[in-house]
């Protein structure tokens, strides 16, 4: 099996947006995006709208929106988006980018748009999914001949693993803290 310890200096710097927003009915909920199949490292995924740092790019909060406004046609200023800040520095070994996750609120329910050769579908997941009480389930399956095993949480029919779902249950446990 590969080591995997800390990026090392030829990560790639990439950023994704960890949006929470109002429903229709006042409930939290965050943006989530599944993949488009291309046959990538990635493809198929559920993610966050996000991805690799450009040469453009003010900072990594930058890159976040861009990539965001991209993706799923975030419009910040309609939605009234406001970065909060971001979390630890995410490694993705098998594709060496070094993300960090931009958390960031919106005052009203943004109107999204797949950009169809990125996102097969938008996914508009509860936050309260993710606090320390929401359903984990075991996933048993290969890829690209690893035998792999790992915990998901269930959105629309869909798996949330990895990184994104490292990043949802840190901030789960966080919303979760007895301070709150």
């Amino acid at each position: 099996r590969p080591s995997w310890g800390a990026a090392d200096s030829s990560a790639r710097p990439a950023a994704v947006l960890v949006l929470v927003f109002p429903d229709n009915a006042g409930e939290a909920r965050l943006i989530l995006t599944e993949r488009t199949d291309r046959g990538g490292h990635h493809s198929g995924e559920v993610s966050f709208p996000g991805g690799r740092s450009e040469p453009g790019d003010a900072d990594l909060v930058a890159t976040a929106l861009r990539e965001a406004a991209e993706e799923v046609g975030l419009d910040p200023v309609s939605a009234g988006v406001r970065v909060l800040g971001t979390l630890s520095m995410q490694w993705v070994p098998v594709s060496n980018f070094s993300v960090t996750p931009v958390v960031a609120v919106a005052e009203r329910r943004p109107v999204l748009v797949a950009q169809p050769t990125e996102v097969a579908a938008i996914l508009e997941a509860p936050l309260a999914a993710f606090l320390p009480d929401g359903e984990l389930r075991w996933v048993e399956r290969e890829i690209r001949g690893w035998a792999l095993r790992y915990a998901a949480y269930p959105v629309e029919g869909l798996n949330v693993w990895g990184m994104t779902a490292r990043v949802l249950g840190g901030l789960g446990a966080w919303l979760a803290r007895e301070e709150c």
